[in-house]
């Protein structure tokens, strides 16, 4: 095997980054591109990390996107510097969210043209006040995103400039400095349109909408300035075409990427570096003037010998699905096939999800857990073989909130069964037909269904307690400490580009590209 399918082959590095994950790909890609020697090392036999296309249920010609699924935060700027071969796609339908009104089955539908969405918002709450409050706040949410996007991949702002930046005290005071919830009930008085728009500030989030922390607000910021505009795109191909070509640019432009290497220790005087890495066959060092970790703050940590951060805790539950078809539902009124092509919120008024979390925080399972699906293959029906779209095969994803990583440690799996079965609950109370009779099987005979809870997240995937984003999110600038780009460390030479990074989280690249801008300023300097 040549040495960049897999093997370091050399000793010594410009640069040797520690996880193939996307971000760790991002930065191969741009350091190998400007002519430096590059070595990644990555633990598992695949690159990728969370953002992975893959066939998960036996003899089954279906590739989901298995962990993370949408994107929004990856910057056209860095598709276009490394001349990616990727493509999204735009959802016709934001969102569709079942309800139950005056003793029959309706919804919301927020999607296909304003008018539509605008008569949508007056047959639910009666009027048009609703749907007004809604225009004015995600235009508000509108201009901050394009404001506050490009700032992602430069260097970080001060709190003052990213404030000027905003130009807008009523936007800045609403998302920068009071909890989410106090705005969302100024301007909202429908239980299932507030929930609806708190559901932003919960994805991935274990808070309140009223958390003093305003962890809530961090989380709902990240995902309404996405491309400048908030949306989240469906990826051609699936999660791993991402990856794939990322891969792709990174090897043809010299750099070496080893999977099955895993990385055991980082050894630096702030100038030079050692990394030694562990295989089947057994250990080896590799010299290099700069270590990039995409891996989590705590692995940097325990790689380092440094002080260990915080624990993190994740509180999402991950749920693959492949169906025969779309259910029908009770809300008749609505094609299932736009119901589910955007986001279909289940169990997500603004009352059941402060509930759900105080069942949580108090040691719980949420007696009705709120959820939301979105169907892939609607969208781009290429993640499935030819004969299962002949037969009119559907992926399902769900993801549920509001399950911290704690509820499922005295039994992961025994806990992850019940919770999958309330979960499922709460959408078949909006079905017109059981979801589990429409669930395709796989060559065993199986059903083709498959959820992760956060301790098997930390089990496949290295995430600290499950948590999707390495630790809680931080603002998008400059803090005690954070460095000129957010990625910087006490040792000079090392750097962390993975989610736990400032303005981390997610699948952006952002991480990648401002570490390997860091590397490239540095040697400048």
């Amino acid at each position: 095997m040549p040495a960049h399918e897999g093997h370091p082959g050399h000793r010594a590095y410009d640069a040797v980054i520690v996880g193939g994950g996307h971000n760790g790909l991002v930065a191969a890609a741009y350091l190998a591109r400007a002519g430096r020697s590059v070595l990644v090392l990555e633990r598992l036999d695949r690159t990728g990390g969370a953002a992975v296309s893959t066939r998960p249920f036996a003899g089954v010609d279906a590739r989901l996107s298995r962990y993370s699924y949408l994107v929004s935060l990856l910057p056209k700027k860095i598709v276009r510097d490394l001349g990616l071969t990727f493509r999204v796609r735009a959802r016709t339908i934001s969102s569709y969210t079942p309800a139950e009104r005056a003793g029959g089955a309706t919804g919301l539908l927020v999607g296909g043209g304003e008018r539509r969405t605008r008569e949508a918002f007056a047959k639910l709450t009666g009027d048009g006040r609703e749907y007004a409050a809604w225009q004015r706040f995600y235009g508000l949410t509108g201009e901050v995103a394009k404001r506050v996007f490009p700032t992602l991949t430069e260097p970080l702002p001060t709190r003052e400039e990213l404030r000027r930046r905003v130009d807008d005290e009523e936007a800045w005071r609403i998302l920068f400095e009071e909890p989410i919830g106090a705005a969302i009930e100024d301007r909202f008085s429908d239980d299932l349109v507030r929930g609806v728009v708190l559901t932003d500030a919960l994805i991935g989030t274990f808070a309140d909408a009223h958390d003093a922390s305003l962890k809530q607000n961090r989380c709902f910021l990240y995902h309404v300035i996405g491309g400048g505009t908030g949306a989240w795109d469906v990826p051609v191909g699936g999660m791993g075409a991402l990856t794939d070509a990322l891969a792709t640019t990174a090897r043809a432009a010299g750099a070496v990427l080893a999977t099955g290497h895993e990385a055991v220790r980082i050894d630096t005087d702030g100038a030079t570096a050692e990394v030694r890495y562990r295989t089947a066959e057994g250990e080896g060092v590799v010299a290099a003037r700069h270590v990039l970790v995409n891996a989590s703050p705590r692995d940097l940590a325990e790689l380092t010998g440094g002080t260990l951060p915080e624990p993190a805790e994740g509180a999402q539950l991950k749920v693959n699905m492949l169906l025969k078809r779309l259910p029908r539902l009770r809300d008749s009124s609505v094609d299932p096939r736009e119901a589910f092509s955007g986001t279909f919120h289940i169990a997500e008024g603004y009352e059941q999800l402060a509930a759900a979390h105080a069942q949580a925080a108090a040691g719980d399972l949420p007696a009705a857990p709120p959820s939301e699906i979105y169907c892939h293959s609607l969208t781009d029906p290429t993640i499935l073989g030819p004969d299962l779209v002949d037969r009119g095969y559907q992926t399902l994803t769900l993801f549920g909130l509001h399950t911290p990583a704690r509820l499922f440690a005295g039994d992961n799996d025994a806990v992850r069964d019940k919770l999958l079965k309330s979960t499922l609950a709460q959408l078949d109370a909006h079905l017109a037909e059981p979801l589990v009779d429409l669930l395709a099987t796989d060559a065993q005979g199986r059903p083709c269904i498959e959820a992760k809870t956060p301790l098997d997240l930390e089990r496949d995937l290295r995430l600290p307690g499950g948590n999707i984003f390495h630790r809680d999110l931080s603002w998008p600038h400059a803090q005690d400490g954070t460095g000129r780009w957010g990625v910087e460390t006490e040792h000079p030479n090392v750097l962390l580009c993975g989610a736990g990074a400032v303005r981390g989280g997610g699948v952006s690249g952002v991480p990648g590209h401002n570490a390997a801008m860091a590397v490239l300023e540095q040697e400048r300097a």
